[in-house]
């Protein structure tokens, strides 16, 4: 075979070999395009854009106060406090010793206040708040002189202060702090559940109750 013959030859060869290549990597094309063909985004809602016509306002109004069951050293958590470590804040609740209500008071206070149907107390919440009201300022009167003398004062490891004399006053009456105060905490109290004037001291000491006014006969309206 001549020089001639054989480039003839490997042309052809050459030839035949790019045919081949270009055959399957035209079927690989082919297939990739048919197995991607299976997926297709027809018959989906995919408009997620935001129309041009409306306004979004996202910005958040700092004027809002949000849902807060955290009442601070307020009054009204002083309350709050007070009747969840009496009841619950339960106005319906009566305890194994005859207390009711939301603060447990004891029928005789009630009678102090000018409560003397229990059964109505019992269910009747805005009379039960107005009885806490009067019996602090009832407290407040008679243990004012203690308070000025005693605030500000540490007895058993306690700093003493008004907002935890009127709570100590509420579980022992105001006879039974006296005696504790005056006594630098010598003479203690516990309720039939073991809690003590000390211990009303700590849970409820540095609350506002300012606006409790010293009242010798403190009363309450029955008119609920």
């Amino acid at each position: 075979m001549n020089k001639k013959s054989i480039a003839s030859f490997l042309a052809l060869a050459c030839t035949i070999c790019v045919l081949i290549v270009v055959s399957l990597s035209t079927n690989k094309s082919k297939v990739s395009y048919d197995f991607m063909a299976n997926y297709s985004t027809k018959g989906l809602d995919l408009d997620y854009s935001m129309s041009l016509d409306k306004t979004y306002d996202f910005s958040f109004d700092e004027t809002e106060t949000p849902f807060n069951l955290h009442l601070g050293k307020t009054f009204l958590g002083f309350k709050e406090e007070l009747g969840f470590k009496e009841s619950q804040n339960n106005y319906f609740s009566v305890n194994t010793y005859g207390y009711l209500g939301k603060y447990q008071f004891g029928r005789s206070t009630l009678e102090l206040i000018g409560i003397k149907d229990a059964k109505l107390f019992l269910n009747t919440p805005e009379l039960q708040e107005k009885a806490f009201v009067a019996n602090a300022e009832r407290n407040k009167w008679v243990l004012r002189r203690d308070i000025k003398r005693f605030s500000g004062k540490y007895i058993n490891g306690i700093k003493v202060t008004e907002s935890g004399i009127l709570a100590a006053a509420h579980l022992a009456g105001p006879g039974g702090v006296k005696k504790y105060l005056r006594s630098y905490g010598a003479i203690g109290f516990e309720d039939g559940y073991g809690t003590s004037i000390r211990s009303y001291m700590k849970r409820f000491s540095g609350f506002d109750t300012s606006n409790i006014k010293p009242k010798r006969r403190a009363k309450v309206s029955m008119d609920a």
